[in-house]
């Protein structure tokens, strides 16, 4: 309409004409404010998508007394989880009318997480989501509840600060079982880095379903995220002629240990099955294609911002603390019944 016709931005006089109501009631609905009905504040929406209206932030922060930023904390990584993660809550949070500030941690540790904190209160930021997956950052989380809010993704310590997470546990109990249904007496497991919270929380998930089957977990092959670590640890077993199955704690890992195998000969799945973590865009492609386990990362933003939107607009709200989002076994090919 006024947009395209004229070259003009649209203004909230062009929304209120098209949608048939006032410019008093088009301001309620985008402070979200006064008595409008639902059906009102549909028209009022759709009108604002047919001018393609934005509002002014500035002057929207002055009414709702809010920056209408968020903040999140992250730390410098090349791994699939944190990195989809923020992502995830970027997207949520553009979606809700808040912008964005991103803080980098040099380091994932105690001092450097105040710090970034520090930095996004000076921003006058209306909340934050911090990206904690660290063991060295449960003592700064704690700190957190305090002031600004606060919540945690991907974060497995108790204290001040909600949780939203996903999963972890549960994940590596569907990969376990997916092996020891078809039949495998065990199934060993590459682990990620002991500092990651998501490692141990897998681990253990792993170490729990062997039990409730009645099996020994057999020792743990320590791996660092990397494909390298993935690969030096597939050496090891498949020099081991009992091994049949094999958890991996993330894809890339898993795609060491793949390699590995092929190397010395041993077939995925007729003679070891494999099945990852994460569900890498990658592992859909790999030789063969990998059973792994998927991580809703859209969804955990969404909580994420949601929940954080509500402690920031309503003082008295009291969260719960932790909220976990299932992830689900996506089958692929690298995983079958051991040779008989």
């Amino acid at each position: 309409m006024a947009e395209a016709r004229s070259g003009r931005s649209a203004t909230l006089a062009d929304v209120a004409r098209l949608a048939g109501v006032s410019a008093m009631t088009v301001s309620r609905v985008l402070n979200d404010r006064g008595n409008v009905s639902d059906s009102t504040r549909i028209r009022v929406r759709r009108a604002m998508d047919q001018v393609r209206y934005r509002p002014n932030a500035m002057a929207r922060s002055l009414v709702l007394g809010r920056s209408q930023t968020i903040g999140v904390v992250t730390f410098d990584t090349a791994q699939y989880g944190p990195g989809s993660a923020v992502l995830g809550i970027e997207r949520a949070a553009r979606e809700r009318g808040y912008g964005v500030t991103i803080t980098v941690m040099e380091r994932p540790d105690h001092d450097a997480l105040r710090s970034a904190v520090l930095s996004l209160n000076d921003r006058m930021v209306d909340g934050m989501v911090v990206i904690a997956p660290f063991t060295a950052m449960a003592g700064a989380l704690r700190d957190l509840g305090r002031g600004t809010p606060v919540v945690a993704a991907e974060a497995g310590h108790q204290g001040e600060v909600p949780i939203v997470g996903i999963d972890q546990g549960l994940g590596a109990r569907l990969a376990t079982r997916h092996l020891l249904e078809f039949g495998h007496r065990t199934v060993h497991h590459i682990a990620g880095p002991a500092d990651w919270i998501e490692s141990r929380l897998r681990s253990n998930g792993w170490r729990a379903e062997l039990s409730e089957h009645g099996v020994t977990a057999p020792p743990v092959l320590d791996g660092d995220w990397t494909a390298k670590s993935g690969y030096d640890a597939g050496l090891r077993l498949a020099d081991d002629g009992s091994v049949t199955a094999v958890f991996v704690a993330n894809d890339q890992m898993a795609l060491g240990l793949l390699h590995a195998l092929h190397e010395r000969g041993v077939r995925v799945p007729q003679d070891v099955s494999v099945v990852g973590f994460d569900d890498t865009p990658e592992s859909a492609f790999f030789l063969p294609s990998l059973t792994t386990v998927r991580q809703d990362f859209a969804t955990l933003g969404e909580v994420a911002v949601e929940l954080l939107d509500r402690l920031v607009t309503d003082a008295a709200y009291v969260a719960e603390d932790r909220l976990l989002i299932d992830p689900t076994l996506v089958v692929r090919k690298s995983a079958g019944p051991p040779a008989t």
